[in-house]
């Protein structure tokens, strides 16, 4: 095992490979409390790459509800669970600190890779603690849908009297969506022992080479996320690819201008900005003001990686639901929980304007700048003191070239008399 740092767990770890960084990282933001679960984004990646006979039951793209759905069947669960035998319970975590290199303090306690030397399983030892799901764990995508969690229900029929009151609700569910967080250090490339998988050196997108892989699922077993795919037509493993072709400029309508891939564009709730963060030597990012994603996590510090301490440093982040129990989040999201959705519900007028940024063109914004406006709206909420001005935000691409101008305020549009009915 090598040696290498980890900023989502604040120090050092255990990895089989030595530490490689491309110059620029896929990464991407998800803002929990907009989802709506209409899985647009889960059909327009099924019918763009898993379409065909050997990959009905993939979906590299979906939306789970929590506490209860999961796909596979309770995958969170029980990796939580081996993780925490590991650890002889729960990790814990240090003070978070303002620096870039440990953002949410110190971890301690076992990652995947540091607790596999002491597991096993028919095959052998693990090179990532994990486990494969069984056939039937991925026969139900939306198992438990829209089922909430209600603490105060104790009687067959009875219906929660309240339950919309923050900070957190009585009865409450969100929905998860998930693609491949496209890690920094990928479970899956650890543990393959045919090294089929790989890190694009371009954009840090992980990839199988199909060529080389033989399906032996060591990755399944490994990925914490349960987010790579056997194929029994093929005997080949098959994962989310980032929608490369679409992020080149190869789409048929692109003209060689770089599109979000497909579950990003298709998103009707607004609820994911993808982008590139630019990497230091070590592997943390690289200062990046105006970049949208490097100012959610680092600036605003309002989105978060899912569950940290599986010490893969997935470079996915969630804005994390403000309803939900505290407790619960901080297991998924880490120890910014608290301070993340403290922001969220008072949001200042530079998260205000960069939340626009969100589902409003499929080009891939690298860069954004806000132009004042007048103040709109003024009152005091929860005892807090809320204002919002109407400001215009530019969103840039790689090239420099404007591809998004909006406003806070989104303009109100009154349907005449004439076609009050017509849809």
């Amino acid at each position: 095992m090598s040696q290498v740092y980890n900023w989502h767990l604040g120090r050092e770890m255990a990895y089989p490979y030595e530490a490689s960084y491309p110059d620029r990282q896929f990464a991407f933001v998800f803002n929990i409390n907009r989802c709506i679960g209409c899985q647009s984004c889960t059909m327009a990646c099924k019918s763009t790459w898993t379409f065909s006979a050997g990959q009905e039951y993939m979906w590299w793209n979906n939306v789970e509800t929590k506490p209860y759905g999961g796909y596979p069947r309770h995958w969170d669960v029980k990796i939580l669970d081996m993780l925490s035998q590991a650890n002889g319970g729960p990790g814990q975590w240090s003070r978070a600190t303002d620096s870039r290199r440990a953002p949410w303090g110190e971890y301690h306690g076992k990652t995947i890779f540091e607790a596999s030397p002491n597991a096993s399983t028919e095959n052998g030892s693990q090179t990532a603690l994990g486990y494969l799901p069984a056939d039937e764990e991925w026969s139900a995508p939306n198992i438990f849908e829209d089922n909430p969690l209600n603490r105060r229900v104790t009687k067959k029929g009875e219906y929660f009297k309240s339950g919309t009151d923050l900070p957190t609700h009585d009865a409450w569910f969100f929905y998860l969506a998930r693609i491949c967080n496209h890690c920094t250090y990928p479970a899956c490339l650890a543990a393959c022992p045919r090294k089929a998988i790989y890190k694009r050196p371009e954009d840090g997108i992980v990839l199988i080479d199909q060529k080389e892989c033989r399906g032996y699922r060591k990755c399944m077993e490994a990925c914490p996320y349960k987010k790579t795919h056997y194929r029994a037509t093929t005997r080949t493993t098959e994962k989310c690819i980032g929608c490369y072709p679409r992020i080149e400029g190869k789409d048929a309508d692109a003209n060689g201008r770089p599109f979000t891939t497909r579950c990003m564009s298709a998103c009707i709730g607004q609820i994911r900005l993808q982008s590139f963060v630019k990497l230091k030597p070590d592997g943390t990012w690289a200062e990046d003001r105006y970049n949208p994603i490097y100012y959610l996590v680092h600036v605003a510090k309002i989105a978060l990686p899912l569950y940290p301490q599986f010490g893969t440093e997935p470079n996915g982040f969630y804005i994390p639901p403000r309803w939900a129990p505290r407790p619960y989040l901080r297991q998924m999201f880490g120890p910014g929980v608290d301070s993340a959705i403290e922001k969220y519900a008072a949001l200042d007028r530079e998260t205000l304007a960069v939340l626009q940024l969100f589902g409003k063109d499929k080009h891939i914004c690298h860069r954004y700048e806000i132009r004042e406006g007048p103040k709109v709206f003024e009152k005091e909420i929860r005892g807090r003191k809320v204002e919002i001005f109407n400001d215009t935000i530019l969103g840039y691409d790689a090239e420099g070239r404007e591809i998004i101008r909006t406003t806070v305020e989104e303009p109100l549009y009154i349907r005449s008399a004439k076609h009050a009915n017509s849809i």
